[in-house]
C-alpha cells in the first residue's frame, strides 16, 4: 500500500511539474533568456488578486497542459503583477520593475494585457482576454507572430 501511495505522489508531483508555468523572477532574467536560447518574450501585465478576467485567463490559459506543453519550449513568460491585497504585495524591487513595465508597455493600465516581443523586445503583437481555452489562444498568439 505504500508502495502506491508513494508512486502516486511521484507522479502527481511529476505532472504538477511538467505542467507548471513557467514564469521568470524577473524581465531581465526573461530578457537574457530570450536572447540566449533564441525565444519570443510573453509579458502579461497582471492584477492577480483583484482582476477578475486576469484571473480566468491565468486558470484557462496559463494553467492548462496545452498552453505550457507549447510555451515551454518556444516562449520565455514574465508576469508583471500588480496585486492590491497586502498579502499579496511584492518586494519594492519588483513592484519598481513592473512600474517601470507598465510605463513603457502599457500606458493605458490594461488588465489583462498580453504583449508578444521578439528577443529586441519589439511588439509584436498584442492581445487582452478572450474567453477561450488554453489551446485556443495559443492560436491567437502564433497568429500574433505571423504579423
Amino acid at each position: 500500500m505504500k508502495i502506491k501511495l508513494i508512486a502516486l505522489l511521484l507522479f502527481l508531483l511529476f505532472f504538477i511539474n511538467s505542467n507548471a508555468q513557467q514564469w521568470k523572477s524577473s524581465f531581465e532574467a526573461a530578457k537574457q533568456e530570450a536572447k540566449e536560447k533564441n525565444r519570443r518574450i510573453l509579458l502579461v501585465f497582471s492584477g492577480s488578486d483583484w482582476c477578475g478576467p486576469c484571473i480566468k485567463l491565468d486558470k484557462n490559459v496559463w494553467q492548462s497542459a496545452d498552453f505550457n506543453k507549447y510555451a515551454k519550449d518556444n516562449y520565455v513568460m514574465y508576469r508583471a503583477d500588480f496585486p492590491k491585497k497586502k498579502a499579496n504585495q511584492l518586494s519594492e524591487d519588483l513592484r519598481k520593475q513592473n512600474l517601470a513595465l507598465a510605463e513603457k508597455y502599457n500606458q493605458d493600465g490594461n488588465f489583462p494585457y498580453v504583449l508578444l516581443l521578439d528577443k529586441e523586445e519589439k511588439v509584436l503583437g498584442v492581445l487582452g482576454y478572450l474567453s477561450l481555452d488554453g489551446y485556443e489562444y495559443l492560436d491567437k498568439i502564433k497568429d500574433l507572430e505571423k504579423q
